[in-house]
């Protein structure tokens, strides 16, 4: 049916036109010889994706801690290496940090392994790390990302060092601690003896509001990028978390109180092969938790300052990383329908790929699983996140040339190219964690080689 305007138009042609009206006279013909010939739009060279690297805090500390000199030789190596992108941990697992902060505590001190031994790494040093990087990342061409582990509060010593962070040291409550369901019941992830990371309840808005005012600190550096790294909750996956907070904020979600809780068995792995309606609510419940605190950073960061980029890491296999209570796809993306054992019809409405400006994904496979399209090979991570992300924000994939299967030993310089080829060309660009990893194994000429067989496939 044609438009009404267009109707009009037609007809008051018809009445202002006198039939014996002469037509106009044809235009003439160019002359084909007064005719410039226009020359075609040269087709665009692709533009080269960028290359990260993580630079994690306790495995790099005992050469960056108190050595200004040498973050400004190996920043220089790294560009000369073909990345573009660092991302330096400045809260590492402890929960210090090593920015100048009026909020959270300084880290003078970090545990890694050297060689054998596993120890503290001493900072006496009193210059601003995060700025060291800054600037020597930006004098060697680099863009410069601050990474904060973000849901921690601590780490419990292992092999008889002392435990490390703000909530051992009474900076932050120990009320903030997760609360997990474990096989002897509820039991705050803060108590006497343990190791490893005390992760904090993502729930609670005291912790939510510690944790943006550190976010807005670190938008006032000259970064150019900041990202969340576990943002979600604790190791315990889905024994956590079950504190009286947790359970207050359910039963708002709800709008009435779960015919059980906890909503699950104490210790469970794993969603039950019959889940109810309120164990399905809780796993969405959880997504909605970090989703909104992923809103509020994305919004606090670009609320200093709107040029810096916001993203989060995430581990790429998606279909199991529910027990960590993120969903990092676009919300558009119909989980439910993909993964019905595990997500309800609301749980997409929570994915939160639209409030970041980049991602990154762990795409940490074997180094025998390179190609494929499945998940668990590097380069299916990368065109399923594609199909997940829907283009509601850039990521870069790839992985762990340190940890995963093949990779412990070192000796895979041959394999360094295969994983840049496999990432970069399904994905929006390059992630490798770590550089530890690359100067441990002498990885240097490896990236280097990748990396200039990568961009002169963009010219020819």
């Amino acid at each position: 049916m044609k438009k009404w305007w267009t109707v009009l138009l037609a007809l008051s042609l018809v009445c202002c036109t006198r039939p014996d009206t002469p037509a106009p006279a044809p235009e003439p013909e160019p002359d084909p010889g007064s005719v410039t010939p226009v020359e075609p739009e040269p087709t665009p060279a692709p533009q080269a994706k960028p290359r990260y690297v993580w630079i994690d805090a306790s495995a790099n500390f005992r050469y960056y801690a108190n050595d200004k000199a040498y973050i400004a030789k190996e920043l220089k190596q790294v560009a000369d290496c073909g990345f573009t992108d660092i991302v330096v941990d400045v809260r590492p697992t402890e929960g210090t940090v090593l920015w100048s902060s009026d909020v959270a505590p300084q880290a003078r001190r970090l545990a890694a392994w050297v060689g054998s031994s596993y120890r503290f790494i001493e900072r006496t040093a009193t210059f601003d790390y995060l700025q060291a990087f800054i600037d020597a990342g930006h004098a060697a061409g680099l863009r410069v990302h601050a990474a904060i582990n973000t849901f921690v509060g601590g780490y419990g010593g292992y092999y008889g060092l002392e435990s490390e962070g703000p909530i051992f040291t009474g900076d932050i409550p120990a009320s903030w601690a997760s609360t997990d369901y474990t096989a002897d019941g509820l039991r705050s992830a803060y108590y006497d003896g343990v190791q490893g990371t005390v992760f904090l309840n993502p729930a609670n808005d005291d912790v939510q509001a510690y944790l943006l005012s550190l976010l807005k600190e670190l938008a006032v550096y000259d970064v150019d990028g900041i990202v969340l790294d576990r943002c979600r909750y604790s190791d315990a996956g889905l024994q956590s978390d079950f504190s009286e907070v947790s359970h207050q904020k359910f039963v708002e979600y709800l709008g009435h109180e779960p015919a059980k809780w906890p909503v699950f068995e104490a210790g469970v792995e794993d969603v039950p092969t019959a889940m109810g309606d309120d164990q399905y609510a809780w796993l969405t419940f959880r997504v909605k938790t970090i989703h909104d605190f992923v809103e509020r950073a994305a919004d606090a960061v670009h609320g200093v300052n709107p040029d810096v980029h916001f993203g989060v890491y995430v581990g790429a296999w998606y279909s199991s990383y529910y027990p960590s209570g993120v969903n990092w796809a676009s919300p558009r993306y119909q989980t439910h329908k993909a993964y019905p054992r595990w997500a309800n019809s609301e749980y997409h409405k929570y994915g939160f790929a639209d409030h970041c400006d980049f991602m990154l994904l762990g795409c940490y496979a074997a180094s025998s699983s390179i190609y494929g399209t499945t998940e668990w090979t590097m380069q299916g991570f990368c065109t399923r996140a594609r199909s997940l992300l829907m283009g509601d924000t850039e990521f870069a994939g790839g992985p762990d040339v340190g940890n995963p299967t093949g990779w412990e030993n070192g000796g895979k310089s041959a394999y360094i190219p295969k994983t840049v080829d496999a990432c970069i060309n399904a994905a929006d660009g390059y992630f490798v964690f770590d550089l530890c990893h690359i100067r441990m194994f002498s990885y240097w000429t490896p990236f280097k080689n990748a990396f200039t067989n990568y961009l002169n496939t963009l010219t020819n």
